[in-house]
């Protein structure tokens, strides 16, 4: 059955690449990021393979912004089967860096953001009787290394909402996605260069983001009943490292 799916972030890596996945596989997307050129882009090329596909300029750490997206996409399509809390920033670096304006803009982005998009959907989707909140966590929700002592307690704290959320829900399903080190724009905004270059140096061990898209299409695609909760996602090559 053809769903509509709400995907945040949706401008460039796992975003893009999930997009480009559920629409292929016949699912209705609605995109949002603060990148409109390059979501009309994405858009327009979902639309010329076949698919259907909108697009809204969001800000995820603005409540009303994404209060408006999932408006948008109730009125394009008259209902919202899943969101896709995918938007995040890493801009890690040492605590001695002090770096505070980072650290805001990871909490706004990371952890608002992820609750603006609940509170844009809950009530949606309790009013139609059903529906499915996926959001991307980490395999930094899991493990922490230093430099990304913010960034993971970012990610912690999407489990832990995402854990809280699915044990108050019975006919809405929760699923957490936790990707190791995926080929995306996540690290671009790093400031610190010691920590730009171990990242860089990770990326040696990358999962293709399509993984992760293909990911999101197994967890939607179960039974109504089936509540894939957690995914840990990481690369064959990425042994011995927590991420």
């Amino acid at each position: 059955m053809s769903k509509v799916i709400l995907i945040t972030g949706a401008s460039s890596g796992i975003g893009e690449a999930t997009a480009r996945t559920l629409a292929a596989n016949g699912h209705k997307v609605v995109l949002g990021a603060r990148r409109t050129e390059r979501l009309e882009k994405i858009a327009a090329e979902i639309r010329g393979a076949g698919g259907t596909a909108e697009f809204r300029a969001l800000d995820v750490a603005n409540h009303e912004d994404v209060q408006a997206f999932a408006s948008f996409a109730k009125e394009k399509f008259g209902r919202v089967d899943v969101m896709f809390n995918n938007a995040g920033v890493m801009p890690v670096s040492p605590m001695n860096a002090l770096k505070v304006d980072e650290w805001d803009r990871i909490i706004d982005v990371n952890i608002k953001g992820v609750l603006n998009g609940i509170a844009a959907v809950l009530p949606l989707m309790e009013a139609q009787g059903g529906g499915h909140i996926i959001s991307t966590a980490s395999t930094g929700a899991h493990a922490v290394g230093g430099h990304f002592g913010v960034y993971c307690a970012s990610k912690y704290a999407v489990w832990a909402i995402m854990e809280g959320l699915r044990q108050e829900m019975s006919q809405i399903r929760v699923t957490t996605i936790s990707p190791g080190v995926t080929e995306s724009e996540l690290g671009h905004d790093i400031t610190a260069g010691d920590t730009k270059a171990a990242v860089n140096q990770l990326r040696a061990i990358a999962l293709d983001s399509k993984a992760i898209a293909n990911a999101v299409l197994y967890a939607i695609s179960q039974p109504d009943d089936v509540d894939v909760n957690e995914m840990i996602i990481r690369s064959v090559r990425s042994a011995g490292h927590a991420f």
